[in-house]
């Protein structure tokens, strides 16, 4: 009933909110990229997508259609795995950023190794900055990890990568902790050179706000305990707000942070023996995107 092309196409604008990069990531038109869409909804029977010039989000029958799409999808893969008789070998050096240590990523890396066990995955899971010059330095040959949005240019992360969602960063901390415009923001940061941080100071710099370092850690785990102890707030992306935690209201007159990038990265690699299984890997996540962010 559903045509595995279509679903695709329905997934990376689910996971993106973008026809437009969906249209990048797939190597399409958008013409081509709305016309699956309406034709998955054709079939559907339903609308799966509220758009207008603005926006794209998902309707609730679309929010049930992407559970559908990759259960679909994976029972697609492993069938023709299956029939073609094709095995990935070698070695992968992965790298996830420290973001998607409370989500759903172990279930991601789960199938990969159960539908791939020939594949020897060494995982690396450190902050975003600090992977992209591993990248950059040939030590890993795939990652998983946060950019800023746009060209990245005079940037270790220079390459484009595989967009996997856009999201926002945005201020939180718990819904007890009241700021005092007349003192220092005390912040809650990972260290260098995390983007996150990176980006808090020079959005309270641009503002002429004052600020202090309250709590450094380079575990997430580490940060939001800290937080939720109301030593202070952090940036963090909005999609992936720890529970616990909240956005911090307008009436706090903090900055706004901008938007963040989590991008799909290969290293010079790539043409090398983990090509098949960094391909490979890198379509697990980005058919399984969805599981990457928190409810």
């Amino acid at each position: 009933m559903f045509d595995p092309v279509q679903l695709r196409t329905f997934l990376a604008v689910a996971q993106t909110l973008s026809f437009t990069q969906a249209a990048h990531r797939l190597g399409l038109r958008q013409s081509t990229v709305s016309q699956h869409v309406r034709k998955l909804e054709a079939a559907a029977g339903r609308r799966l997508f509220s758009r207008d010039t603005h926006a794209v989000d998902l309707t609730e029958d679309g929010e049930a259609m992407l559970g559908f799409a990759r259960t679909i999808l994976e029972a697609n893969e492993r069938a023709a795995g299956f029939f073609t008789g094709t095995r990935l070998r070698g070695r992968l050096r992965f790298g996830a950023s420290e973001d998607f240590v409370l989500t759903r990523m172990p279930e991601v890396l789960e199938e990969f190794r159960r539908e791939h066990p020939e594949v020897d995955l060494e995982l690396t899971v450190e902050l975003s900055g600090t992977l992209h010059e591993l990248l950059a330095a040939g030590r890993l040959d795939l990652v998983l990890a946060k950019r800023r949005p746009g060209p990245a240019r005079g940037r270790p992360e220079a390459p484009t990568g595989r967009l996997v969602w856009r999201d926002r960063l945005v201020w939180v901390g718990t819904d007890r902790l009241r700021l005092d415009a007349r003192r220092p923001v005390p912040l809650v940061v990972f260290p260098p050179p995390a983007v996150t941080r990176a980006r808090a100071l020079e959005a309270l710099e641009r503002q002429g706000r004052d600020w202090r370092i309250a709590c450094t850690s380079g575990s997430l785990n580490g940060l939001i305990a800290a937080t939720r102890a109301g030593l202070g707030v952090m940036a963090h992306s909005l999609g992936m707000i720890p529970p616990g935690l909240v956005r911090m209201p307008s009436r706090a007159g903090l900055p706004d942070l901008g938007g963040v990038d989590f991008v799909l990265l290969y290293g010079d690699e790539r043409e090398g023996a983990a090509r098949g299984p960094a391909e490979a890997l890198a379509e697990a996540i980005l058919a399984g995107g969805d599981r990457l962010q928190l409810p």
